[in-house]
């Protein structure tokens, strides 16, 4: 079988390599406490369209640091009681995407979300006062507190809009899914652990995991460079190496992992050199929920054939 990285054998036992902060289950707990403290005021701004089928909207919300959040939504014509939803959340430097590609969910009469992050190619408000976050999400915040980790905020920011979303008197907040590939899987991974009563939940090829894992394997480079220009510019002889991967394990999905409750079912191709299948692995192989994983032996990041309709088939068991 085709690998760059481990066996398959020893993908489904690995555990990760990058430290678990002493203190990750009191510093999330704690970011949900402030993200609870925080009224979204959530508005709902129509779009035009002429869809037969689906209303479109414009939704802006207050997420953590005051920043104003974007996403796009649909909803079902003359929705009628309560119905399903699903959330999207985009890759690295992407956006929530056009209004059309909502209609496959919306047509089967659910709502559907789909995110803009901060700091990317949407039009979310990126409080940091820097440039774009367009690379390297996961090194901004590293030179001071864990709080200010920006992927701190993207996750939170994930939670902010299931809530919203499950809050709607029409939406079943008990039939809730998330769906995204690299950047997006990893954001799915995280609204998935922070708010337990997501049902189901389709990560794709998953980013933000195992971060130690791809500096080990020579894979600093593309949607990991940061790694590689953080410590050059920073530490360049490595002395912190610990503590710099150690605050890393605060954004680290593997290590979010556990608190899933929803239904898993993870997407990879292990010829994949920009998440590498043992950073997903790490991941995967923490949560505790009903899993499965589809594999495809020859693919990398890219296009994964016939993936879109096996994650559509699995929403519609919402």
């Amino acid at each position: 079988m085709p690998t760059i990285d481990m066996p398959l054998e020893k993908l489904k036992t690995y555990m990760g390599r990058t430290p678990c902060p002493a203190d990750f289950d009191e510093f999330w707990d704690k970011s949900l406490e402030e993200l609870n403290a925080i009224d979204p005021c959530a508005e709902f701004v129509p779009h035009p369209s002429r869809s037969a089928c689906a209303e479109f909207f414009d939704l802006y919300f207050t997420s953590t640091k005051g920043a104003k959040i974007h996403a796009i939504f649909a909803r079902p014509k003359n929705v009628e009681g309560k119905v399903p939803a699903v959330l999207r959340f985009h890759g690295l430097s992407g956006c929530g995407g056009e209004w059309t590609s909502l209609l496959q969910y919306v047509s089967q009469g659910f709502c559907m979300a789909a995110l803009d992050c901060r700091g990317q190619g949407g039009t979310s408000e990126d409080v940091g006062g820097q440039v774009n976050t367009f690379s390297n999400p996961f090194s901004r915040g590293l030179d001071s507190d864990p709080s200010n980790l920006l992927c701190r905020d993207l996750f939170l920011d994930t939670a902010m809009l299931a809530r919203v979303i499950m809050g709607l008197d029409y939406v079943d907040e008990k039939r809730i899914g998330v769906f995204g590939g690299s950047q997006g899987g990893a954001l799915t991974v995280a609204c998935a652990a922070l708010v337990p009563e997501i049902k189901l939940a389709a990560p794709i090829y998953p980013y933000l995991s195992d971060y130690k894992r791809v500096w080990e394997m020579d894979l600093d480079k593309n949607a990991y460079e940061g790694i590689r220009y953080y410590f050059r510019s920073a530490d360049p002889t490595h002395e912190r190496e610990d503590e710099i991967f150690t605050k890393l394990g605060y954004v680290d999905i593997q290590n979010l992992a556990p608190r899933i409750k929803a239904k898993v079912m993870m997407s990879t191709g292990l010829m994949d050199n920009i998440c590498p299948p043992s950073t997903q692995f790490a991941m995967y192989n923490k949560i505790t929920s009903e899993k499965s994983v589809v594999i495809y032996p020859d693919f990398g990041h890219e296009g994964l054939k016939g993936n879109s309709d096996l994650v559509f088939e699995f929403m519609c068991g919402l």
